[in-house]
């Protein structure tokens, strides 16, 4: 297909917002020198540890369907690098899934979790502020995989958690949250 008969997709929500008005306000903001060093997402990884469920086939495969319903793209399989005796685990056991998500689909996935999922968790009061790493990256635990509109009733009958961190490229993790916050992430209110 030729270039003017190709349909172009439109633009995420959150990289057109980010694009044209939140990196401009992040760099006055945070009193930066130029616009390459405002806070920006890098990738998104969604995690999901087996545990003690690795040898039973049907969780594999719920959390693959999982994994793959949410995120648009099939997951890659982790294994152990060692041996541990006590984990009565063996290098190279299967013991867990991951994928990493770039570009469009980022922005998308980030969109569905800031306004769909995060409203339907139960309890929910905001993230946690200390769920900061050391160079800003930022990580959200879900207990519960049945609050992704993606999955029906039966999908979900297997629960398991899933680990979503969000790597940002940045200098240091306040710019990190003034990113996330711009966003629309929902952190919890510091007791005062």
């Amino acid at each position: 297909m030729s270039e003017k008969t190709a349909a172009k997709s439109p633009m995420p929500r959150l990289k057109e917002l980010y694009n044209s008005k939140l990196a401009s306000e992040l760099l006055t903001e945070l009193n930066l020198g130029n616009i390459n060093q405002v806070p920006k997402l890098e990738k998104i990884v969604i995690n999901v540890g087996l545990g003690k469920a690795k040898e039973k086939k049907k969780v594999i495969e719920v959390a693959t369907n999982t994994v793959t319903k949410i995120t648009g793209q099939k997951p890659i399989d982790t294994v152990a690098k060692k041996s541990i005796a006590g984990f009565k685990l063996r290098e190279g056991n299967k013991i867990g899934i991951k994928t990493t998500l770039r570009g469009d689909r980022m922005y998308e996935f980030l969109d569905r979790l800031v306004n769909i999922v995060m409203p339907r968790l139960r309890d929910f009061h905001g993230t946690s502020l200390s769920s900061f790493d050391k160079t800003g990256n930022y990580s959200i635990g879900i207990s519960d995989q049945s609050v992704f509109p993606e999955l029906t009733f039966d999908e979900t009958t297997t629960t398991h958690g899933l680990q979503i961190v969000i790597v940002i490229n940045n200098e240091d993790w306040s710019h990190s949250k003034a990113l996330l916050t711009k966003l629309g992430v929902p952190f919890e209110k510091e007791n005062k």
